[in-house]
């Protein structure tokens, strides 16, 4: 096992830059995407591509790695990449790290702690926030689940792609972090909806008045990312709802 190696299981919209920040750093990153068509772009976009691999499996990928990381879809997901016949934890070392960015449930999330903990594996579960433009500009928001020695020797590596990472509690707990964040974030995107609507109806120039409010105590993250694309009916952020 190997501290500079690791495996990035995912390389969906937040994956596929998240992956590639890890190896512009000097870490010696292998890849693994469902669609195997995905991992060898990934690769092709990277300058240091001798460094790096792809695997057709979780386990493929895993196996060496000092830290796993993995984002994908769902907890169906989480349960397929990590704990299914070829996931990752059946090939990782004991005293490796598996961390979890994907937005996921606190139970799957103590699920893969508790399968992970019976092989000597530490584990993190750390849903992130800010979007498609956090991960490729390395400044997301990682909120983590899990014990304080795993989350110290995790860390730094996470910290390539982050602004802030802050241990929340035990397992799950960046799981239900993420959960506050979600009905935050549902509020304030239901409360600009309605201004927008406000504005429109009333016959006033809406990307002018969202430029002002802006400026004032209205101003959000929410507005500063979405308010105009949802002006312009424009909902394809790549996210799923459910």
């Amino acid at each position: 096992m190997e501290t500079r190696k690791l495996a990035f299981l995912g390389l969906g919209v937040m994956g596929f830059p998240m992956a590639g920040h890890l190896a512009r750093a000097g870490y010696s990153v292998t890849v693994y995407n469902r669609t195997a068509s995905r991992a060898e772009k990934w690769l092709a976009s990277m300058a240091t591509a001798q460094k790096n691999s792809s695997a057709l499996a979780p386990a493929a990928a895993a196996a060496g790695a000092g830290i796993v990381m993995m984002c994908v879809g769902n907890d169906d997901d989480v349960r397929a990449v990590a704990l299914g016949p070829d996931g990752a934890v059946a090939a990782m070392q004991p005293g490796s790290i598996l961390v979890d960015h994907t937005t996921a449930s606190a139970t799957v999330a103590r699920e893969v702690h508790q399968a992970a903990a019976a092989r000597g594996i530490g584990f993190l579960d750390a849903p992130v926030s800010g979007g498609q433009a956090g991960a490729e500009n390395g400044k997301l928001t990682i909120m983590v689940g899990g014990d304080a020695e795993t989350y110290a020797a995790a860390e730094p590596v996470l910290a390539t792609y982050a602004k802030a990472v802050t241990l929340m509690g035990g397992p799950g707990s960046g799981q239900l972090t993420k959960m506050v964040n979600q009905i935050c974030v549902a509020g304030l995107v239901q409360a600009l909806s309605e201004g927008i609507n406000f504005a429109a109806r009333a016959g006033l120039d809406v990307e002018k008045v969202l430029d002002v409010i802006g400026k004032g105590a209205a101003q959000s993250w929410q507005m500063d990312n979405r308010g105009k694309t949802m002006a312009a009916d424009q909902f394809n952020f790549g996210f799923a709802v459910d």
